[in-house]
């Protein structure tokens, strides 16, 4: 079974109901294990209306949220500090840290944010 850990971009395109977004997260549902790190949670309640509470948090519990822990901010902290590509956000550093000790596949709408040569990536457009 594959891992995939799922960006903030790919589960609010899936909770506006957005086809490719769910269409992504439909085919990978047999044959995967879901995971979003617990930033992206942070991520999904700072945009989030009162009025869609109710289905986030019903569709958030149907997920494995991934806690931030040491090993994971470690590597977010290097990553932070060696990639001199771009500007990176630290929210970005540990989500990519998150997929990296997850040994998962990051699925992401947003490459750009993620130059990460040590993480794998599936780019949802």
């Amino acid at each position: 079974m594959k891992r995939v850990l799922v960006d903030t971009d790919i589960l609010i395109d899936f909770l506006r109901g957005r086809e490719k977004a769910k269409s992504y997260l439909a085919s990978i549902l047999e044959d995967s294990t879901i995971y979003c790190s617990a930033i992206t949670v942070a991520e999904i309640y700072a945009g989030m209306k009162e009025h869609e509470r109710e289905k986030t948090v019903e569709f958030l519990d149907s997920l494995d949220i991934v806690d931030v822990n040491r090993e994971i901010a470690e590597k977010a902290g290097i990553y932070k500090r060696d990639e001199k590509k771009q500007y990176l956000d630290l929210d970005d550093c540990i989500i990519a840290a998150t997929a990296f000790v997850r040994e998962s596949i990051l699925a992401t709408g947003n490459a750009k944010h993620y130059p990460m040569e040590d993480i794998k990536k599936k780019v949802i457009k």
